[in-house]
């Protein structure tokens, strides 16, 4: 993986998984919003929603707090993001919890 980012590089050797912060976007749930898909912290564990939801809670999180990676929180999907690098990868080892079992959808 020497072709990644630092930040990638990094996640990629990671030796403990995060507790994601929830079965949906935090900040979404508490606004009562909705999203579209969700985006797993891999430095605190907040689980945020997708730049196609309306609230972008992941990026937001992102860009707050300097967290650089992300993992997509939905099920099959095992890639992973870095912002300041606007890098890619398509498969970002989880560990145990950091892989959505299933897709979770908004309350209604």
């Amino acid at each position: 993986m020497s072709d990644l980012c630092t930040h990638l590089e990094t996640a990629s050797k990671r030796d403990h998984g995060v507790h994601p912060s929830g079965h949906g976007c935090v900040d979404c749930l508490a606004a009562g919003g909705v999203w579209v898909h969700l985006r797993l912290c891999l430095t605190c564990g907040h689980v945020g929603c997708c730049d196609n939801s309306p609230g972008r809670h992941a990026t937001k999180h992102a860009h707050a707090t300097t967290h650089p990676v992300i993992r997509s929180y939905e099920p099959g999907e095992p890639w992973g993001y870095c912002y300041p690098d606007d890098a890619f990868v398509e498969e970002l080892r989880a560990f145990p919890g950091e892989a959505a079992a299933r897709h979770y959808d908004p309350p209604r």
